[in-house]
């Protein structure tokens, strides 16, 4: 079976309609079933998007996106310095 793909929007989405559903007393085995995700998937979300509104949630992805192109800049930065410091050196 092929994954798909969540948006933040449709896990928020999601997320409160499986508040809804537990709410009415409908056991999560059933809201995971309705809501078309695994126990684990569900609760992985709960975990991360719990209590978020659609445009935050939104804003967080932006922010793991930027955080995440940070990191490997700086991950590029540091060997090229350390590539730099071993040619000053002589350490070929």
């Amino acid at each position: 079976m092929a994954r798909k793909r969540h948006s933040a929007e449709e896990i928020v989405n999601k997320l409160r309609e499986a508040e809804v559903l537990i709410a009415n007393g409908t056991t999560i085995a059933q809201v995971c079933k309705q809501i078309g995700v695994t126990d684990q998937t569900y609760y992985k979300w709960r975990r991360e998007y719990g209590g978020l509104k659609t445009d935050q949630a939104k804003k967080f992805k932006e922010l793991e996106q930027e955080n995440a192109r940070l990191k490997k800049l700086v991950a590029d930065l540091s060997l090229d310095k350390q590539m730099l410091q071993d040619v000053a050196r002589g350490n070929f």
